[in-house]
């Protein structure tokens, strides 16, 4: 029942000296230090050499570190995971172009070798998986279960409407069908889904309403690519206040029918069900840990999970 805040995931430049030393204060769920798309062929070398010092020092807050390194089959995809990887900084490996379970298993076999040369845990780090190819929606749910490294999927809109033909548009239409093939694959997996950035930074009204339409598709999270969108996504996928209070009533429905040796829990005139149920359970981890709700507000059954998820 684990669940881990990946709300807001903010890319930053691996060859962007300020922004590696202020990207702690964005308040992001993730930080993304990017070596891969921002990065000219011939700053590669450099980028890559800046993050690994800068991994020596820097605070990132309470985000997550992760890092998007280059492809495997690029000549500069392993020398990243090699200068990155020693540092035991990296959290999670954000791999793109991602189209079949054996990406994921080379990039495991790499790390595995590279923890073990580090004395490291095997399996500390963990992978994302950027699905941007029809190929890649398609086998989202391979991917996923490729490696128990895999922790969630993450779409990439731009790439993907490229490589079918497609023509972006700000309604999102033509991504509808893969933005649910890998909400579809992840949960199948039991992992957690990420979407793709709305690249409109001045139109934050547009990224609420796009959001909260990710986050009813069955979406955990969405990439920003400027700070000024982070708050405007932990709004859209924090729970709401009803949310919180029909969650709850939930939990105490389950409790009061446990206490009278009932195998039937209704709520009103509708039946609870275990995806209801996992739903509430959900709601609450989120609330916890976005900072709405304290402790003692959580129900006992749940409490011991999520206070373990948090530290």
């Amino acid at each position: 029942m684990a669940y881990k805040l990946r709300r807001s995931r903010i890319y930053v430049p691996g060859n962007n000296p300020r922004m590696l030393s202020t990207c702690g204060l964005f308040d992001a769920d993730v930080i993304t230090i990017d070596l891969e798309d921002s990065i000219a062929p011939d700053q590669k070398l450099a980028a890559r050499w800046l993050v690994a010092e800068a991994f020596k020092d820097l605070d990132f807050g309470r985000s997550e570190v992760t890092v998007r390194i280059n492809a495997l089959s690029t000549p500069w995809g392993r020398k990243d995971l090699e200068a990155i990887i020693p540092t035991k900084r990296v959290e999670v490996i954000y791999l793109p172009k991602t189209e079949s379970p054996e990406n994921i298993k080379q990039l495991d076999s790499v790390l595995e070798k590279l923890e073990r040369e580090s004395g490291m845990e095997v399996g500390a780090t963990k992978i994302v998986p950027i699905l941007e190819s029809a190929k890649g929606v398609w086998f989202a749910y391979d991917i996923a279960v490729a490696s128990d490294r895999v922790v969630a999927l993450s779409f990439g809109g731009e790439d993907y409407t490229r490589d079918v033909g497609g023509e972006r548009t700000p309604e999102g239409t033509e991504l509808m069908w893969a933005r649910s093939q890998v909400v579809a694959g992840a949960k199948a997996a039991g992992k957690q889904a990420l979407d793709t950035v709305y690249s409109n930074v001045e139109d934050l009204e547009g990224l609420y309403k796009n959001t909260v339409m990710m986050k009813k598709l069955g979406f955990d999270g969405k990439a920003a690519i400027h700070p000024n969108q982070i708050p405007v996504i932990h709004e859209a996928f924090n729970p709401t206040q009803d949310e919180i209070d029909y969650a709850l009533r939930v939990i105490q429905a389950i409790e009061e029918a446990k206490a009278k040796g009932s195998g039937v829990v209704a709520l009103g005139r509708k039946m609870i069900d275990k995806p209801i149920v996992e739903k509430a359970e959900r709601v609450l981890m989120i609330a916890y840990l976005a900072g709405m709700i304290e402790e003692d507000e959580i129900p006992e059954n749940i409490r011991e999970s999520i206070v373990k998820e948090e530290e």
